[in-house]
């Protein structure tokens, strides 16, 4: 078995022209690099110098084996780095950002589908999407983040930064429990219902103004709520009928109603945003467990 330090020897003594050139250069002793030049000659099979009292001077199958040396040198080099590289992207701590609603109702059951070793690699901080990505980038705290977006604005990120998709989360129509039963939930039905809205300024609210607006929609707003915790409290208290993301109704109460309405057809979109240098093992492990949940 040939063993790599004699090759690097082997292409020392050939640059230099002398075992003690060699030695200098590797922190041998020069008998050290001749024993070293025998050993090789034994493995092989072949002799790799000419020896004088003076001097030694390599062979033509020394140099040939001194260029393929330095390929299969410079293999085993890069294999060893991608070990260490994947060693470092098993062991490095992901620090992930998500948002609230996915925070409270995926997040906790993902991670504890992780071996313990995988659970306690991942810092989380919880934040809406505008805010998760401001500390996303060169020099960030944050190495990827889990987000949403409702339509195609509201959301603007750095180009170095990777997308990956990860599902569409739909709007659902939730009225409080003691209302008369409105179904089939017909849009002339909504009019003149009190309603707790986004607030004006976020994504959320203009693509649900629009939705309103297309169904000649005049909703009476008694609320503005951007957290649904407390948009469900309202509505279970018949404050208002709302419209929420199905992942914020997991564990709704049971004093509403969710409705699928036909009609409805808005969704916001969940997808991850990371940093390719920083795409770990551990990250990919996350994210494929995301796709195989169906979020």
């Amino acid at each position: 078995m040939l063993k790599p330090e004699h090759l690097r020897t082997l292409r020392e003594v050939i640059q230099y022209g002398s075992f003690a050139a060699a030695a200098n250069r590797l922190g041998y002793t020069a008998s050290a690099v001749s024993q070293q030049m025998a050993a090789l000659e034994r493995e092989t099979g072949v002799r790799l110098f000419h020896r004088s009292a003076r001097k030694v001077l390599p062979t033509s199958a020394a140099e040939v084996m001194a260029r393929h040396a330095a390929i299969v040198l410079a293999d085993m080099d890069r294999l060893v780095a991608a070990v260490r590289q994947a060693h470092r992207n098993t062991e490095q701590e992901v620090r992930l950002g998500v948002f609230p609603s996915f925070g409270l109702n995926v997040l906790p059951g993902l991670l504890r589908e992780l071996g313990p070793e995988d659970r306690a690699g991942f810092r989380v901080s919880v934040a809406e999407p505008s805010q998760l990505i401001r500390h996303l980038g060169a020099g960030g705290e944050l190495d990827a983040a889990i987000v949403y977006q409702v339509g195609s604005s509201g959301l603007s990120w750095p180009s170095s930064v990777h997308r990956r998709w990860i599902a569409e989360d739909a709007f659902k129509l939730v009225l409080p429990r003691a209302w008369p039963d409105l179904a089939p939930y017909a849009a002339e039905q909504l009019m003149d219902l009190p309603w707790i809205m986004h607030h004006p300024s976020s994504s959320d609210a203009s693509v649900l103004d629009g939705l309103f607006t297309r169904w000649n929609l005049h909703p009476r707003v008694v609320g503005y709520s951007d957290d649904f915790s407390a948009t469900l409290a309202m509505v279970g208290a018949c404050v208002g009928a709302a419209l929420l993301p199905e992942l914020a109704l997991r564990h709704h109460d049971q004093d509403v109603v969710v409705a699928d309405v036909q009609w409805l057809n808005v969704s916001r979109s969940i997808f991850a945003l990371y940093l390719p240098d920083r795409e770990s093992a551990r990250l990919r492990l996350l994210l494929d467990a995301l796709a195989a949940a169906r979020v």
